[in-house]
Protein backbone atom coordinates (compact mmCIF):
# COMPACT_ATOMS: atom_id res chain seq x y z
CA UNK A 1 0.00 0.00 0.00
CA UNK A 2 1.06 3.76 -1.04
CA UNK A 3 1.80 6.12 1.45
CA UNK A 4 -1.07 7.95 -0.24
CA UNK A 5 -3.39 5.55 -0.42
CA UNK A 6 -2.75 4.81 3.20
CA UNK A 7 -3.81 8.63 4.11
CA UNK A 8 -6.58 7.98 2.09
CA UNK A 9 -7.71 5.10 4.41
CA UNK A 10 -6.91 7.05 7.41
CA UNK A 11 -8.89 9.87 6.06
CA UNK A 12 -11.97 7.83 5.21
CA UNK A 13 -12.05 6.57 8.70
CA UNK A 14 -11.99 9.58 10.35
CA UNK A 15 -14.90 10.62 8.53
CA UNK A 16 -16.80 7.88 8.97
CA UNK A 17 -15.76 7.86 12.84
CA UNK A 18 -16.71 11.73 12.45
CA UNK A 19 -19.89 10.90 10.66
CA UNK A 20 -21.21 8.26 13.44
CA UNK A 21 -20.49 10.64 16.21
CA UNK A 22 -22.44 13.29 15.11
CA UNK A 23 -25.50 10.97 13.87
CA UNK A 24 -25.63 9.78 17.78
CA UNK A 25 -24.92 13.13 18.98
CA UNK A 26 -25.22 16.21 16.76
CA UNK A 27 -23.79 18.11 19.67
CA UNK A 28 -20.08 16.62 19.60
CA UNK A 29 -18.71 19.69 17.82
CA UNK A 30 -14.77 18.18 18.02
CA UNK A 31 -16.69 15.16 15.37
CA UNK A 32 -17.35 17.98 13.05
CA UNK A 33 -13.66 18.59 12.81
CA UNK A 34 -12.88 14.67 12.06
CA UNK A 35 -15.33 14.67 9.82
CA UNK A 36 -13.64 18.07 7.89
CA UNK A 37 -10.04 16.96 8.50
CA UNK A 38 -10.92 13.35 7.18
CA UNK A 39 -11.83 15.38 3.79
CA UNK A 40 -9.28 17.90 3.83
CA UNK A 41 -7.44 15.72 0.67
CA UNK A 42 -9.97 14.96 -1.27
CA UNK A 43 -10.80 16.55 -4.97
CA UNK A 44 -14.19 18.07 -3.70
CA UNK A 45 -12.39 20.18 -1.32
CA UNK A 46 -9.74 21.37 -3.85
CA UNK A 47 -12.58 22.70 -6.06
CA UNK A 48 -14.57 23.98 -3.08
CA UNK A 49 -11.07 26.33 -2.82
CA UNK A 50 -10.96 27.08 -6.18
CA UNK A 51 -14.38 28.09 -6.55
CA UNK A 52 -14.19 30.14 -3.36
CA UNK A 53 -10.86 31.71 -5.20
CA UNK A 54 -12.93 32.65 -7.88
CA UNK A 55 -14.44 36.03 -6.68
CA UNK A 56 -11.63 38.50 -6.65
CA UNK A 57 -11.72 39.96 -3.26
CA UNK A 58 -11.65 36.37 -1.82
CA UNK A 59 -8.38 35.56 -3.97
CA UNK A 60 -6.60 38.64 -2.41
CA UNK A 61 -7.22 37.19 1.20
CA UNK A 62 -6.09 33.90 0.28
CA UNK A 63 -2.98 35.94 -1.28
CA UNK A 64 -2.52 37.71 1.98
CA UNK A 65 -2.88 34.55 4.25
CA UNK A 66 -5.13 37.35 6.68
CA UNK A 67 -5.89 35.77 10.05
CA UNK A 68 -6.96 37.88 13.04
CA UNK A 69 -5.27 37.97 16.45
CA UNK A 70 -7.49 36.43 19.46
CA UNK A 71 -10.26 38.45 20.45
CA UNK A 72 -11.35 40.02 23.74
CA UNK A 73 -14.44 39.90 24.73
CA UNK A 74 -14.63 42.12 27.52
CA UNK A 75 -13.09 44.71 25.26
CA UNK A 76 -15.96 43.69 22.47
CA UNK A 77 -18.74 44.61 25.04
CA UNK A 78 -17.49 48.14 25.69
CA UNK A 79 -18.35 48.76 21.92
CA UNK A 80 -21.60 50.41 21.10
CA UNK A 81 -24.65 47.89 20.79
CA UNK A 82 -25.42 48.22 17.64
CA UNK A 83 -22.34 47.26 16.99
CA UNK A 84 -20.96 43.32 14.95
CA UNK A 85 -17.87 43.48 18.09
CA UNK A 86 -20.90 44.07 20.73
CA UNK A 87 -23.41 41.69 19.16
CA UNK A 88 -20.37 38.84 18.87
CA UNK A 89 -19.52 39.34 22.33
CA UNK A 90 -22.95 39.33 23.77
CA UNK A 91 -23.48 35.97 21.58
CA UNK A 92 -20.57 34.47 22.72
CA UNK A 93 -20.69 35.09 26.29
CA UNK A 94 -24.39 34.65 26.42
CA UNK A 95 -23.81 31.27 24.82
CA UNK A 96 -20.90 30.34 26.90
CA UNK A 97 -18.63 29.83 24.20
CA UNK A 98 -14.94 29.80 24.11
CA UNK A 99 -13.96 32.12 21.00
CA UNK A 100 -11.01 29.97 20.32
CA UNK A 101 -12.42 26.94 20.64
CA UNK A 102 -12.03 25.55 17.07
CA UNK A 103 -9.01 23.41 15.79
CA UNK A 104 -5.96 24.90 14.71
CA UNK A 105 -4.82 23.93 11.23
CA UNK A 106 -0.79 24.56 10.29
CA UNK A 107 -1.75 26.94 7.51
CA UNK A 108 0.95 25.19 4.54
CA UNK A 109 -1.44 25.81 1.08
CA UNK A 110 -4.64 27.46 0.70
CA UNK A 111 -6.43 24.39 1.42
CA UNK A 112 -5.07 24.77 5.03
CA UNK A 113 -5.64 28.64 5.57
CA UNK A 114 -9.35 28.08 4.04
CA UNK A 115 -10.44 25.59 6.61
CA UNK A 116 -8.89 27.11 9.35
CA UNK A 117 -10.30 30.62 8.14
CA UNK A 118 -13.58 29.22 7.91
CA UNK A 119 -13.13 28.11 11.63
CA UNK A 120 -12.34 31.50 12.79
CA UNK A 121 -14.85 33.15 11.63
CA UNK A 122 -17.77 30.39 12.21
CA UNK A 123 -19.62 32.44 14.60
CA UNK A 124 -19.19 35.63 13.09
CA UNK A 125 -21.41 34.12 10.49
CA UNK A 126 -23.47 33.09 13.00
CA UNK A 127 -24.19 36.99 14.12
CA UNK A 128 -24.25 38.37 10.69
CA UNK A 129 -26.54 35.55 9.07
CA UNK A 130 -28.96 35.42 12.27
CA UNK A 131 -28.92 31.50 12.48
CA UNK A 132 -29.52 30.30 16.04
CA UNK A 133 -27.15 27.49 17.11
CA UNK A 134 -29.82 24.65 17.68
CA UNK A 135 -29.47 22.18 15.08
CA UNK A 136 -31.75 23.56 12.28
CA UNK A 137 -29.79 26.92 12.58
CA UNK A 138 -26.41 25.10 12.57
CA UNK A 139 -27.51 23.41 9.53
CA UNK A 140 -29.34 25.92 8.08
CA UNK A 141 -25.67 27.79 8.21
CA UNK A 142 -24.55 25.11 6.54
CA UNK A 143 -26.34 25.49 3.50
CA UNK A 144 -25.44 29.22 3.05
CA UNK A 145 -22.08 28.28 3.59
CA UNK A 146 -22.46 25.59 0.76
CA UNK A 147 -24.03 28.04 -1.17
CA UNK A 148 -21.33 30.12 -0.72
CA UNK A 149 -18.16 28.28 -0.55
CA UNK A 150 -19.27 24.89 -1.70
CA UNK A 151 -17.69 23.66 1.46
CA UNK A 152 -17.48 19.82 1.55
CA UNK A 153 -17.97 19.37 5.19
CA UNK A 154 -21.46 21.56 4.92
CA UNK A 155 -22.41 19.01 2.62
CA UNK A 156 -22.02 15.89 4.66
CA UNK A 157 -23.28 17.75 7.77
CA UNK A 158 -26.49 18.68 6.21
CA UNK A 159 -26.65 15.14 4.48
CA UNK A 160 -26.29 13.40 8.08
CA UNK A 161 -28.68 16.47 9.44
CA UNK A 162 -31.54 14.88 7.28
CA UNK A 163 -30.69 11.01 8.11
CA UNK A 164 -30.60 11.40 11.59
CA UNK A 165 -33.72 13.57 11.45
CA UNK A 166 -35.45 10.86 9.47
CA UNK A 167 -34.67 8.02 12.03
CA UNK A 168 -34.89 10.27 14.67
CA UNK A 169 -37.17 12.89 14.42
CA UNK A 170 -39.14 12.64 11.14
CA UNK A 171 -42.03 15.46 12.20
CA UNK A 172 -39.41 18.09 12.15
CA UNK A 173 -38.01 16.46 8.57
CA UNK A 174 -40.49 20.07 7.25
CA UNK A 175 -38.65 22.53 9.84
CA UNK A 176 -34.77 21.01 8.58
CA UNK A 177 -35.75 21.22 4.85
CA UNK A 178 -36.64 24.94 5.53
CA UNK A 179 -34.16 26.22 7.36
CA UNK A 180 -31.69 24.42 4.80
CA UNK A 181 -33.82 26.29 1.75
CA UNK A 182 -33.95 29.51 3.44
CA UNK A 183 -29.82 29.31 4.19
CA UNK A 184 -29.09 28.30 0.95
CA UNK A 185 -31.35 30.58 -0.69
CA UNK A 186 -29.39 33.50 1.27
CA UNK A 187 -26.07 32.30 0.48
CA UNK A 188 -26.98 32.71 -3.34
CA UNK A 189 -27.72 36.33 -3.17
CA UNK A 190 -25.11 37.48 -0.24
CA UNK A 191 -22.07 38.66 -1.32
CA UNK A 192 -18.72 36.30 -0.06
CA UNK A 193 -18.96 36.97 3.00
CA UNK A 194 -15.28 35.17 3.41
CA UNK A 195 -13.69 38.27 1.54
CA UNK A 196 -14.25 40.45 5.28
CA UNK A 197 -11.84 41.51 7.62
CA UNK A 198 -14.77 41.31 10.12
CA UNK A 199 -11.91 41.94 12.85
CA UNK A 200 -10.76 44.91 11.69
CA UNK A 201 -13.87 46.52 11.79
CA UNK A 202 -15.58 45.53 15.17
CA UNK A 203 -17.18 48.77 15.65
CA UNK A 204 -19.17 48.94 12.51
CA UNK A 205 -22.92 48.26 13.08
CA UNK A 206 -24.22 45.15 12.24
CA UNK A 207 -26.73 46.32 10.15
CA UNK A 208 -24.93 48.11 7.59
CA UNK A 209 -22.83 44.72 7.78
CA UNK A 210 -26.18 43.18 6.49
CA UNK A 211 -27.05 45.72 4.30
CA UNK A 212 -23.73 45.82 2.46
CA UNK A 213 -23.82 41.74 2.06
CA UNK A 214 -27.17 42.02 0.81
CA UNK A 215 -28.92 39.88 3.90
CA UNK A 216 -32.51 40.35 4.79
CA UNK A 217 -33.30 41.02 8.10
CA UNK A 218 -33.14 38.21 11.24
CA UNK A 219 -36.69 38.37 11.45
CA UNK A 220 -37.70 37.01 8.29
CA UNK A 221 -35.56 33.39 8.68
CA UNK A 222 -34.51 33.14 11.86
CA UNK A 223 -36.18 29.79 13.51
Amino acid sequence: MTLANLRQNLDFLSTLKGIATLLRDPTQTESVYDVEDGLRHTRATELSVEFVKSKPEVAELFKERYLAPSVNIDDLLQLPEASLGHAYATYIKDSGFDPNFYRLVKVEDDVSYFLLRMRQTHDIWHIVVGFSTDIYGELGLKAFELAQTHRTMSAVLIAGGLLGTLFKKPEKLDQLLEQVAIGYRLGTKAEPLFAKKWEENWDRPLTEWRQELGIEPMKEYVP
